[in-house]
């Protein structure tokens, strides 16, 4: 099974970042796992990291509707320099085809992922990344 360093949730509900987080430590997939409630709150802690190359999370689930600023403000606003590939998904309950549309303009966006997420999903989607990207 896949494990990374550095796992980030962005996301405002409670249950689902509570329940994502714990299945995630009982899987053993992540050493570190931060969460941040909105985008606003993520880009303001990760946008230095990635400009320095430190303390950047190999993979950031991503939800779409937050308050101050939703997972299309974020995406709009987060670069990255290509020395640091951070695989991120949308993690959304929203089944709307125009988002699925939209996420899909978005070259760091590398999947679409209707919630809720389970163990088995993200062991698949860990054992994918560990295969095409050679993370241990």
């Amino acid at each position: 099974m896949a494990k990374f360093k550095h796992i980030c949730i962005i996301d405002d509900d409670p249950i689902y970042t509570f329940t994502t987080r714990k299945i995630m430590e009982l899987g053993n997939f992540s050493n570190y796992i931060e969460v941040f409630k909105n985008g606003k709150e993520a880009l303001e802690a990760l946008k230095p990291r990635v400009e320095a190359h430190q303390n950047v999370p190999e993979v950031i689930f991503l939800d779409l509707n937050m308050p101050i600023m939703d997972g299309w403000q974020f995406l709009d606003e987060f670069t990255m320099p290509n020395t640091k590939q951070i695989t991120i998904y949308i993690v959304s309950s929203s089944i709307d085809p125009a988002d699925l549309k939209k996420a899909k303009q978005y070259s760091l966006v590398t999947n679409y992922i209707i919630k809720p997420i389970t163990s088995e999903k993200l062991k698949e989607l860990f054992d994918d990344m560990k295969n095409n990207n050679s993370y241990e």
